[in-house]
């Protein structure tokens, strides 16, 4: 029973369900980024290229195809979440960084506190002489 009761604990812990909204926020953000790679990338640079399409091209060794335009489009894929990734991360950071600044707390020393400093500041150096 206590096993069952760590995995409950573990479980609906508040970062057990951050991780699980993250996963969906992150599938649906490759989604997004396929498409923005297949459909909108891929074809500017596919018309750059002389009007090739990457999706179809390959090489035929043997009885293998291998689909190296499927390839080059998945590194773009890469390179791009990866890049907004970074960005994302980049700018949480910045924020947490501002959050946790620690503010300078002025400590006011009562008026007496002060005179009674310099009183004694002067004593001292009158003993030093």
């Amino acid at each position: 029973m206590k096993i069952l009761k760590e995995f409950k604990e573990f479980a609906v812990k508040g970062n057990m369900i951050d991780l699980a909204v993250g996963v969906m926020i992150g599938t649906a953000f490759n989604a997004i980024v396929s498409s923005l790679v297949k459909d909108i990338f891929m074809p500017v640079i596919g018309i750059i290229m002389g009007g090739k399409d990457f999706s179809g091209l390959s090489i035929v060794v043997g009885n293998a195809t291998i689909q190296y335009g499927l390839f080059v489009q998945n590194v773009f894929n890469f390179l791009i979440t990866a890049f907004c990734l970074f960005l994302l991360v980049k700018t949480i950071n910045s924020l947490k960084r501002k959050k946790e600044e620690p503010k300078e707390e002025v400590v006011e020393i009562a008026e007496d506190i002060v005179l009674l400093t310099e009183i004694k500041e002067l004593l001292g150096a009158i003993k030093e002489k």
